[in-house]
């Protein structure tokens, strides 16, 4: 295993110093936006022209009132003329901008989901599992769209910019001693509104977690309604429901309060602005000064500037939120993978599966030891089972082989290469795995079966399913091998998931098969026929079985009795039987006879 050191961690949303707001948008022009050069151009240039022409509105109503003040006979054709082009103009812009920003965000969120996917399939299955699912699923939901949302707002606040800037252009020209005094006070809610905004990061954050927290409850307790509905946890169930709920909606809560400031903050201030406009333009009217067309236009002008100028207020509170999302989705792509291909990794060599476990020692990622020292030499053809009480490091051993996690200490040998040296695709494309517990994929059964080799030919997929046992009943079902399984394989009972799986392992056709109990939820004939299977599939082939049920591996070449991480014994049914150890006891504790 490559030694890496641990990739900078983004800080929780509630810590983020401007510097990591620069660091954060900065890694999001590099790794996602920028490639879209085409789409940036035409964002930019769409929005500058719709802001332009809303600016030209004011110019429009000074014109039409000097006219009307002067009676003008063009006013009839000139003005309105004016106004029909100038908005379908700006209709067909704004319809264009909005497609091109849209667009724009639509494939960065993709790419950042594509990313966060590729990196969680992919990364230390220790991170993915200490995960609830619905948490994990929530970077992709809840926190990406409020990334989106923050990115439609920020790309829509370049063009009240440009609208702004448009406009006091427009108000500079027509009276430069109002655009003075309007000036003057908007700057002034930038202090409050940079505060709300830190409010409002923080509560966003929270409020993401509560989602995350909120959607693992959901998924657990609907996943467990039949043991809620036999144990009468439906009280319990709403109790925790309630509590979960109350959370989020306090979260919510708070996040609302910061928005709601906001908007209210700004209104006031424009009230301010015009009122101040108004009182001193009224004075100088009274002094015989402006025109009614300059002064109209004026007032125009700085009423259509208001919704952008509160837009760009509110733009801070938002860009936290999302920054707060962002800060979340790149933890989880910064969390460094723990196995990867070391720089020298090669193609597992032809072989026959020669498995050697030496002085194998693994210590969890919370200082638990799960093996220690642990040695055992399985030859080729052979069927190896590791048995003992639960606990004693049997599946951790089994993780190890396909490298779902890397040895502490000690080596794993496979044909002669230790598994740290050898390509992953290649190590786990010579191996097949059924679990304890296997669920399906929501694909028909003949895809689930093809996950063990795509290129299979029906009469290899059936045969397969001949093998494992599992034909019958899937002709019985509605479509045959056509038949959906839903998700997880719910439609299908435990003993037809693990037969589908294991029918899938035979496919697979590897020199290393991996057993974790994979027989545990057949029935007495059904169990007889897949041994009879795995007798034929086991010849020329390492086998790795883990059995609790100690009457599935009587005739295994090999029986590795392990407790607390050591194997304390070693030897085949006869011989730990007539060593009359720990085997022998839980032997006897099953009511086996010898």
């Amino acid at each position: 295993m490559t030694s890496q050191p641990h990739a900078s961690r983004s800080l929780p949303s509630s810590t983020i110093t401007p510097n990591d707001t620069q660091t954060l948008l900065k890694r999001l022009w590099r790794t996602q936006v920028r490639q879209h050069s085409g789409l940036i151009v035409a964002v930019i240039v769409l929005t500058v022209l719709t802001a332009s022409l809303t600016a030209l509105y004011p110019l429009v109503i000074q014109r039409a009132l000097d006219m009307f003040a002067s009676r003008d006979s063009r006013i009839l054709y000139q003005v309105p003329m004016l106004v029909v082009v100038i908005t379908f103009a700006k209709a067909l812009s704004q319809y264009a901008q909005t497609l091109a920003t849209q667009g724009l965000v639509l494939l960065v969120i993709r790419g950042l989901q594509e990313q966060m996917f590729e990196h969680l399939i992919t990364t230390d299955i220790a991170h993915v599992e200490r995960e609830a699912p619905a948490k994990l699923a929530a970077r992709f939901t809840t926190d990406v769209i409020s990334i989106r949302d923050t990115m439609i707002r920020a790309v829509n606040s370049m063009g009240d910019v440009v609208t702004v800037v448009g406009l006091i252009v427009s108000m500079l020209y027509m009276d430069w001693e109002l655009s003075l005094i309007a000036a003057i006070l908007y700057p002034v809610a930038a202090v409050p509104i940079q505060r709300l905004g830190k409010r409002v990061r923080r509560a966003s954050g929270g409020m993401q977690e509560r989602v995350g927290e909120t959607a693992a409850f959901l998924t657990e307790s609907f996943a467990q309604a039949r043991t809620v509905r036999v144990y009468r946890l439906e009280e319990s169930e709403r109790a925790r429901a309630v509590l979960s709920f109350g959370h989020l909606y306090h979260a919510m809560l708070r996040i609302t309060r910061g928005r709601a400031k906001v908007e209210p903050l700004l209104e006031a201030l424009g009230g301010a602005a015009v009122a101040a406009v108004l009182g001193f333009a009224g004075w100088r009217a009274a002094m015989g000064g402006a025109t009614l067309g300059d002064f109209s236009g004026f007032v125009a002008a700085l009423l259509l500037a208001s919704r952008p100028l509160r837009a760009l207020g509110a733009l801070n509170a938002a860009l936290q939120e999302g920054l707060a999302g962002l800060a979340r989705v790149f933890a989880v792509m910064d969390e460094p993978p723990a196995v990867t291909d070391s720089p020298h990794a090669r193609p597992l060599p032809a072989g026959d599966g020669h498995l050697v476990f030496d002085n194998v020692g693994f210590v969890y990622s919370d200082g638990r030891v799960g093996l220690d020292h642990l040695s055992f030499d399985a030859q080729p053809g052979c069927t190896v089972a590791l048995v003992g009480p639960s606990g004693g490091g049997k599946s951790t051993a089994l993780s190890l082989v396909p490298r779902l996690h890397d040895v502490t200490s000690g080596r794993i040998l496979l044909d002669g290469m230790d598994l740290r040296d050898v390509q992953l695709e290649s190590l786990r494309g010579s191996m097949a795995y059924v679990s304890q517990d296997p669920l399906l994929f929501d694909l028909s059964v003949r895809e689930n079966i093809l996950i063990g080799r795509p290129g299979a030919s029906e009469a290899e997929v059936a045969a397969a399913a001949r093998a494992a046992a599992a034909e019958r009943f899937i002709l019985a079902l509605p479509n045959g091998y056509d038949t959906v399984v839903g998700p997880g394989g719910q439609r299908l009972s435990g003993g037809q998931r693990q037969r589908v799986a294991l029918a899938r392992a035979l496919l697979r056709n590897p020199r290393l098969l991996l057993l974790d109990e994979a027989t545990s939820a057949l029935d007495s004939e059904n169990e007889a026929l897949v041994q009879d299977a795995l007798a034929t599939l086991r010849k020329g082939r390492t086998t790795l079985v883990v059995a609790h049920r100690l009457s599935t591996v009587r005739s295994a070449d090999m029986i590795v009795v392990m407790k607390d991480g050591h194997a304390v014994e070693c030897g085949t049914h006869d011989t730990l039987i007539q060593q009359d150890g720990l085997y022998a006891r839980l032997v006897r504790t099953q009511g086996l006879e010898r």
